[in-house]
């Protein structure tokens, strides 16, 4: 969905459906030539995810926007922070920021970051950004970021903005109950909806965090949806 006219009818037919959000995912770059596990031919034309959401926002009044997802460690946090909270304030307090920790060690390489301590920087990089959004004199020291004697605004309209983990290990399962308020599930049969299911119930005594149209089956077949249902999962958004 690459054209911005295909955009905006996609992001205008949700709203008027009834839809509470569209998403938008992201690869910087993608191996060249294409091997596993890369997700796509190098030659998709893959847009920047909020760069799509803004324009998506301004084509549309009701409608969430999210990030399914943001590979946090590729990015600056402090920029980042800026560019969640500009489309926060553009669209009337409707971003939702999808966060993940990446996997793809080509995509990390070509952008300079840190492919080993991923995880590590993916919390780190959340702090500083929640530090730079909700604190009144935002400042933070950490390992991969720091900043001080400074500050950012305009501030998001959301506190706090909604926060969702994509991921299938045990780390994700864990950020996302100890720091997110959704997990982002992609591409799944029912089967792997309900071991990731099992997942985030290990990852805390009870997984408190939602999980409401925020899972796309691969399953083909409508009565994926039920069974996808019946293994634990509160609404599907849709089927391919």
């Amino acid at each position: 969905m690459s054209r911005p006219d295909t955009l905006v009818q996609a992001a205008r037919t949700a709203e008027e459906a009834g839809f509470d959000s569209v998403w938008a995912g992201e690869h910087l770059v993608l191996p060249d030539p294409q091997v596993p596990p890369s997700p796509s031919a190098p030659q998709e034309p893959l847009l920047d995810s909020l760069l799509a959401l803004t324009w998506a926002a301004a084509h549309t009044t009701t409608i969430r926007l999210a990030t399914g997802i943001v590979i946090l460690p590729q990015r600056n946090p402090v920029l980042l922070a800026k560019e969640v909270a500009t489309l926060d304030v553009l669209s009337g307090g409707r971003v939702m920021l999808g966060v993940g920790a990446g996997y793809l060690e080509p995509e990390f390489r070509a952008v300079g970051a840190n492919f080993a301590e991923r995880g590590a920087v993916t919390d780190e990089y959340l702090d500083a950004m929640r530090t730079l959004w909700y604190d009144e004199h935002p400042e933070f020291r950490g390992r991969f970021a720091g900043f001080g004697g400074v500050d950012a605004h305009p501030r998001p309209v959301q506190r706090p903005i909604p926060l969702v983990v994509g991921g299938h290990s045990a780390p994700a399962y864990r950020r996302a109950v100890a720091r997110g308020h959704g997990w982002y599930g992609y591409w799944l049969t029912p089967a792997q909806a309900a071991e990731s299911m099992a997942g985030l119930a290990g990852a805390a005594e009870f997984a408190a965090i939602g999980v409401h149209r925020l899972v796309l089956l691969a399953d083909p077949d409508p009565d994926g949806a039920a069974r996808a249902v019946e293994a634990g999962l509160a609404a599907v958004a849709g089927l391919r």
